[in-house]
């Protein structure tokens, strides 16, 4: 039996779910368009086998494989868009927190403002 990476093993419960409910939807998708799972693996470029584990939503599985899958299903472009910078709320929260730090200033002193009134007393006179 083949060691598993330290990946795999210690992968979160909520990517694994994720995973095996993308490997149901490809299972539908190849159901929906009455495809076998012979001819949707050899389309993908996998063996049956591979295509079962796929469609159980296996980690293990090759990435690309998985890529190729929603290519055949029109949905590749979704690949860019899961880590579009715009979408990444993480690295957004942490810039808006920074530009918040930022944007608060100190007012003048106590010091400043009344030579500042004094100037403008002068100016008047």
């Amino acid at each position: 039996m083949p060691k598993q990476s330290r990946a795999l093993s210690s992968m979160p419960p909520m990517v694994l779910a994720q995973l095996q409910q993308l490997g149901e939807h490809l299972a539908i998708a190849r159901k929906r368009r009455k495809e076998s799972r012979r001819a949707w693996a050899q389309r993908i470029g996998v063996t049956e086998p591979t295509l079962a584990r796929m469609e159980k939503g296996d980690p293990s599985v090759a990435f690309g494989s998985y890529a190729t899958a929603l290519w055949l299903i029109g949905r590749v472009q979704a690949l860019a868009d899961l880590a579009a910078p715009e979408l990444d709320r993480g690295a957004l929260d942490s810039e808006v927190r920074a530009a918040a730090l930022r944007s608060v200033r100190k007012g003048p002193s106590v010091e400043a403002r009344l030579r500042a009134a004094a100037r403008s007393d002068d100016g008047a006179s």
